[in-house]
């Protein structure tokens, strides 16, 4: 009995009083290595996504079922990536980020520009696809696998290494333009370090280097990302202009009271005040519609996806599903931060979706199939 794994497939009953025994099924989410939990949680946020698109794209029923489509898909994907044990994860991270990075180069090389951005590489006849997502999860996966063959709290020498394949992929991103996800992949990788035991000093040095260079750096940045930040800080200097997404937002926000307006009574997302409403902007929407009450009822699911997260993280056995966990947990929740901040005027506009409430294929895959993994940490934890 003590060789039996959580995980399996079957497990065994005490055999009953006539001598006889039996073999139980175990349920079948059980059987298939999903976490019962974390995916209630999930389809319910999906289900209040799919219920505010409907209403923010005007009654676009077909935007609402290739979303749904899109969900299903990730469903797909989640439930494979929770067969394969961490170990294969682990195994293949470092060929996984190399070839992340190689699509990368090629992006720069010859991509696909679209609306000023070299962004995509396009195979003719088939789909064009943006590498930079990809790298959201090999990432974290490349930095746990580094960081879980040494020695923890990591030394200068491996913390030094880490911030070299962190700062490569980010700075081809970043020169796409694509500075959101950049600082996303960024941050996806810096939170495999802190986990790691990276210290608090160093982090303090970080801070302040980072500090004293943002003069030299805000030279860098285009104009349209210099005025973003500065729009930030005073919206209504160009209210027509640059500045009208976020007032209008927070036109939205605040119109909705405690209860909001009612579903698909919103304003300012119907007659199209609200710019991209059903995207980077969904929030706003929402918050008109439902109000105060609305808002923390998702506050309340993603709190729950979180801390389901963090206890699979918690509770891994070996340092790689750790650090990797932690890091997926933690990237989770700087997409729900910086959306919401940049929606409420508290931080630049930097076109982050909302996790499974924005319109968009790709966010959903990318979100599913790191969910996915999280669950493949949980169910096959070794036995000790």
């Amino acid at each position: 009995m003590n060789d039996l794994d959580p995980g399996q497939y079957r497990y065994l009953r005490q055999a009953p009083q006539d001598g006889s025994s039996f073999v139980r099924r175990s349920p079948p989410w059980t059987r298939l290595h999903l976490d019962l939990p974390l995916l209630i949680v999930l389809i319910l946020t999906v289900a209040i996504g799919l219920i505010e698109l409907y209403s923010a794209t005007g009654r676009n029923s077909a935007l609402v079922l290739k979303q749904a489509g899109s969900f299903g898909m990730g469903l797909c994907m989640m439930l494979f990536m929770a067969q394969i044990p961490p170990r294969i994860y682990q195994a293949f991270s470092p060929w996984l980020f190399a070839g992340v990075v190689l699509l990368l180069i090629m992006v720069a090389l010859f991509g696909t520009v679209a609306m000023g951005a070299r962004r995509w590489l396009t195979i003719p006849g088939v789909t064009r696809f943006q590498p930079s997502e990809f790298m959201k999860l090999a990432m974290p996966m490349m930095m746990a696998w580094y960081l879980s063959g040494r020695l923890l709290p990591p030394s200068l020498k491996a913390v030094a290494a880490s911030l070299l394949l962190i700062a490569f992929p980010a700075f081809l991103i970043a020169r796409q333009p694509d500075l959101g996800t950049a600082i996303l992949v960024a941050a996806s990788g810096f939170f495999v370090l802190f986990l790691a035991g990276l210290p608090w000093w160093l982090i303090s040095v970080g801070i302040a280097a980072a500090a004293a260079a943002a003069p030299f750096a805000w030279h860098t940045l285009h104009d349209y990302q210099q005025q973003r930040i500065l729009t930030l800080f005073n919206p209504e200097a160009d209210p027509l202009g640059t500045g009208w997404n976020i007032i209008q937002s927070k036109t939205a926000i605040g119109s909705g009271g405690l209860f909001g307006k009612g579903w698909l009574k919103g304003s300012q997302a119907h007659l199209e005040f609200l710019p991209e409403g059903h995207t980077d902007f969904v929030i706003a929407a929402y918050s008109e519609e439902f109000g105060l009450f609305g808002i923390l009822l998702l506050l309340t699911l993603y709190s729950l996806i979180l801390l389901r997260c963090l206890y699979i993280a918690g509770t891994a056995t070996d340092s790689y599903s750790r650090l990797l966990a932690g890091a997926i947990t933690l990237s989770f929740f700087v997409y729900v931060f910086v959306n919401a901040g940049m929606v409420s005027g508290i931080l630049p506009v930097v076109g982050v979706p909302l996790p499974f409430i924005s319109y968009g294929g790709t966010a959903i895959l990318t979100l599913m199939t790191g969910f996915g993994m999280l669950m493949s940490i949980h169910t096959h934890k070794k036995t000790l």
